[in-house]
């Protein structure tokens, strides 16, 4: 079936930016013979990140969903673990986890804002409870992250980051992603640096830092002997293909050399759509999500709040229409066809509200204001019409 071509005028979500230099890199990833991962590109990506956020070690990975899983492993998670995640997420945040046979306590949402609700996390602890998983949804930290460590220590759990939109947000001046025992970046084309799939498990807590580089080389010590450590290339534990291909490493780079530019690119396109449409927020008409007084988004999301999915539902067509792509988000994992029957029950209503409401707008780098302003003028003109008024619900 031939796909019908977009529109000349059309408004994607997402538009992958290219840096400039990705193609070189790949094409001296080539020249260089190696190919197959954990090579001169790699090498640098993973320096990078240990670098500039002083974390213990860094491992490229295929994507951020094996990062996750890569944690799960080194947590020793075991069938019957019980481990807290929001039920606001990607399937990716519990699925790595599901796979170690670990049953997931699903958490609400903060009343104001997708992220965790912390305050929930004391009441949901059992002898079983062995990890918090943490989603830095958009960029941004959780409400009483530093009360949810103090919480950690008291109990003996550990914490793992879903920092996948996080990179370079920070919060009281320390990088998401540092708060944690470990943190799983992404850099799918969506998120502010890519390398069109890719992810970057970060250890903060030396006591993983060998085992977490056998299990990334597919359960072997094959880094250890080519570094000269070990006198044999052997399999000494569980493991799976945890590394990307150079090519990707190389494309990632280019992303890496350019991050600041990129992140002041992001910061002005939100900071346009949120001065053109507070003033449409005050009107009680939609909601903006609200930033930590002492936290530093990396402007990943520009989301508002319908007041009801029927609104929602509207506004994505009236975009759509008009050939903008829009998008709403998550479908509460509580609720999903594989994992309902296994929750307990327990209400999440504020999951649920997002799930009805929440619109995120494109944003990406290569926006152009022209076709932001487009999106503005739509969105405003959507509320600005004769249609009928939306209750809240």
């Amino acid at each position: 079936m031939i796909p019908h071509p977009l529109p000349p005028d059309f408004i994607p979500f997402n538009r992958p930016h290219l840096v400039g230099p990705e193609l070189e890199y790949i094409r001296q990833a080539v020249a260089l013979g190696k190919l197959s991962g954990n090579g001169e590109f790699t090498q640098r990506c993973q320096q990078f990140i240990e670098q500039r956020y002083g974390v213990a070690k860094a491992l490229l990975t295929t994507s951020g969903t094996a990062a996750l899983e890569m944690a799960a492993l080194l947590l020793d998670i075991q069938p019957g673990d019980e481990v807290i995640v929001p039920s606001y997420t990607f399937t990716s945040t519990a699925n790595a986890f599901v796979l170690r046979g670990a049953r997931i306590v699903f958490a609400d949402s903060q009343p104001d804002h997708p992220n965790m609700d912390l305050r929930q996390i004391a009441t949901l602890l059992t002898p079983r409870t062995r990890a918090v998983v943490l989603v830095h949804y958009g960029g941004q930290p959780s409400e009483g992250l530093l009360k949810l460590l103090d919480l950690a220590q008291q109990h003996g759990l550990w914490i793992i980051e879903d920092a996948a939109q996080a990179i370079e947000a920070q919060y009281q001046g320390r990088p998401l992603g540092t708060f944690g025992h470990l943190a799983a970046f992404s850099f799918h084309e969506t998120k502010n640096v890519s390398s069109g799939e890719g992810g970057m498990l970060v250890i903060n807590d030396s006591r993983f830092s060998a085992r977490a580089e056998i299990l990334w080389e597919k359960g072997t010590n094959r880094a250890a002997f080519y570094r000269g450590e070990a006198a044999r290339y052997e399999w000494v534990d569980v493991g799976s293909s945890f590394l990307p291909s150079e090519l990707n490493a190389a494309y990632l780079w280019a992303q890496f050399e350019a991050i600041e530019t990129i992140q002041l690119r992001r910061r002005y396109l939100w900071e346009r759509y949120a001065m053109a449409l507070e003033p449409l927020a005050a009107t009680g008409a939609i909601r903006l999500l609200p930033h930590l007084p002492d936290a530093q988004p990396n402007w990943h999301v520009f989301a508002l709040l319908c007041r009801n999915e029927v609104e929602r539902d509207d506004l994505l067509t009236h975009l759509r229409r008009r050939h903008i792509l829009a998008v709403f988000h998550y479908l509460p994992l509580h609720q999903s066809p594989f994992y309902a029957a296994q929750h307990d029950e327990r209400l999440l209503p504020h999951a649920e509200c997002y799930a009805r409401t929440l619109v995120r707008l494109p944003l990406f780098h290569d926006l152009t204001f022209i076709e932001q302003e487009r999106v503005i003028e739509t969105v405003l003109g959507f509320y600005q019409s004769d249609m009928p008024t939306y209750r809240a619900s």
